[in-house]
């Protein structure tokens, strides 16, 4: 229930799930994740123009995953891995809760069976 209220006022956490939502951000975070990149270079196997892409990196760099500069007549780019911790985080937090419920689940099926069957098992 806080992690449920959590997600729903963490606006920088939303932002970088969104960015994360899109399999072409995912692909340019993947390749910046290699070193930096001009935008002309992460744009040329999208296949996308470049205003689309340019979109894409806007929506990366709002959520803080990725930073840009502007270099003589190019744009650099770099992945900002830190900003992940936070979403590393929310998920490692929302897996522990999962595994203590389903371990709970089991543990009472467990008592039902036993209850149900009253032979012991080898």
């Amino acid at each position: 229930m806080i992690l449920s209220r959590m997600a729903q006022h963490d606006s920088h956490l939303s932002r970088v799930f969104h960015a994360l939502g899109d399999p072409t951000r995912r692909a340019l975070l993947m390749r910046l994740g290699q070193g930096p990149l001009p935008v002309s270079v992460l744009a040329a196997p999208t296949g996308f123009a470049l205003p689309t892409v340019l979109r894409h990196l806007e929506v990366l760099e709002q959520a803080g995953l990725i930073r840009t500069e502007k270099r003589g007549r190019s744009r650099m780019c770099r992945a900002v891995p830190v900003a992940l911790h936070g979403a590393a985080d929310w998920l490692a937090a929302v897996r522990s809760e999962w595994e203590a419920r389903t371990d709970r689940l089991e543990a009472f099926l467990e008592t039902l069976e036993d209850e149900h069957d009253p032979e012991p098992r080898d």
